[in-house]
């Protein structure tokens, strides 16, 4: 084969080569750049189902706290109904004791 036309074959390999590797780096660029849009993704998809989960949680949370609320009302209520009922209980002894202690001092000063 003549010098010259081994000489072209060999620009036309490197050109050949340099398109290839050049076509291998964009392949590489586009690759990276869509792993970066798919890792994005996920990690917007994991932020909203985070903040989902928290929503609901602290939904729960609140209803669970509400729920404690109102059965700390009903008790302090049957609490104090149950107070109310003994102290008019012995609303009548009471009166009789102050009576009975008042007769004693006036009889007592007399």
């Amino acid at each position: 084969m003549p010098r010259p036309e081994v000489l072209e074959r060999i620009k036309t390999a490197e050109s050949e080569a340099e398109d290839i590797v050049q076509q291998a780096e964009e392949d590489r660029d586009e690759r990276i750049e869509e792993a970066r849009r798919e890792a994005e993704e996920i990690r917007a998809d994991a932020e909203t189902e985070a903040d989902e989960y928290e929503q609901a949680r602290l939904e729960e949370a609140r209803a669970e706290i509400e729920a404690e609320r109102e059965e700390l009302i009903e008790e302090g209520k049957q609490a104090r109904e149950k107070l109310v009922a003994s102290a008019e209980e012995n609303a009548d002894e009471a009166v009789e004791y102050a009576i009975s202690q008042f007769e004693e001092a006036v009889n007592a000063q007399t």
